[in-house]
């Protein structure tokens, strides 16, 4: 899951070196961390938060099939 979330963030951003995607993994839950630079954070979330609830859809069908509880957060 965190190839997918690194492919999608790289495909948006005009900076795809800058990306970095980490994977947290907690006790029932998985929580995914996607930092971009600064000048991206827009594309990433897009508006009124479209992109990056598309983001979390798609990986969280990704967890269903896989029985996790997944989430993504975009940092700073």
């Amino acid at each position: 899951m965190e190839e997918l979330v690194r492919t999608i963030a790289q495909a948006l951003v005009d900076n795809p070196d800058a990306v970095d995607v980490r994977t947290i993994e907690e006790d029932d839950a998985v929580v995914i961390e996607l930092r971009v630079a600064d000048s991206d954070m827009g594309k990433v979330i897009g508006k009124q938060g479209r992109i990056a609830k598309a983001m979390r859809t798609v990986v969280k069908a990704v967890a269903t099939r896989e029985n996790k509880r997944v989430s993504v957060e975009i940092l700073q």
